[in-house]
């Protein structure tokens, strides 16, 4: 029996790519056998995680790309079809938290959050599709959140967000069944990234462990979850052993959904 979930010369393409999961995406996507081309405005990790994927042996492309500039993301998705003319996965991963509800929420930021969180989607969205339809078909996985479905103290603009992505995943499934193009989302309970680690120390400095103990314990299996096991789930609804598998959201939280009483 051949390997699972393998994405041999699959070209692909991960926003948000230089850290946190989107950094384990793109390595795991190298380990299986995906092309794969990272959008980023970190441009030090984005080039550091592209090294360390060339030096393994596999194919990888940095990009250095701000996903709320429109006009700019269609001159990468354009250059990637150019290149490879094909576009199989697309990994709407890219992502801004915010804290507050709906009295302490500025105008300013509640647009910070629509331009990142929503906005970015949308743009990679318009322009991978008619790639993707070239090409015979694809994958989508966009990054919603538990927040998308429940509500959190304090997550307003954050919600309002994540909720779009989440019925954007349903919107383009039903519309591009027709392409051979699947879109699914996943849900991330917390997760251990790097934003976690630089929000405890900056907003409790001298608690940070108490605080990380704390958060964790929030989920009822009683941790976060890695970075790879975001990563995993996403490689198996890109991979052809998913292929009856679109319109669906798939919450990947520790129980946080279902199992808290």
């Amino acid at each position: 029996m051949e390997a699972p979930f393998r994405l041999d010369k699959k070209v692909a393409v991960v926003t948000g790519g230089a850290k946190g999961i989107g950094e384990s995406i793109c390595r795991i996507f190298s380990q299986q056998g995906a092309i794969v081309h990272i959008l980023d405005i970190d441009r030090e990790n984005g080039e550091q995680v592209t090294a360390d994927i060339i030096a393994a042996g596999s194919d990888a492309t940095f990009h250095h790309c701000d996903v709320t500039d429109h006009e700019r993301v269609g001159e990468v998705f354009d250059q990637i079809f150019k290149t490879h003319n094909r576009l199989d996965i697309l990994i709407n991963n890219a992502g801004v938290a915010h804290i507050g509800n709906v009295e302490t929420t500025t105008p300013e930021e509640l647009d910070r959050l629509y331009a990142c969180n929503v906005k970015s989607v949308y743009s990679c969205l318009h322009f991978a599709i008619p790639h993707m339809k070239n090409s015979g078909g694809g994958a989508i996985v966009n990054l919603a959140s538990v927040a998308s479905v429940l509500g959190l103290a304090d997550r307003f603009a954050y919600s309002m967000s994540k909720g779009a992505v989440y019925t954007m995943t349903f919107s383009v499934a039903k519309d591009y069944l027709a392409d051979n193009i699947r879109c699914n989302a996943v849900g991330p309970g917390r997760v251990h990234t790097p934003f976690v680690d630089g929000y405890l120390k900056n907003t409790y400095p001298g608690q940070e462990q108490e605080m990380f103990e704390k958060l964790s314990n929030t989920q009822p299996i009683g941790r976060m979850g890695k970075p790879e096991e975001i990563a995993w789930l996403i490689t198996y609804l890109c991979s052809d052993e998913a292929a009856f598998v679109t319109g669906s959201f798939y919450p990947i939280d520790g129980g946080f959904l279902t199992l808290n009483t």
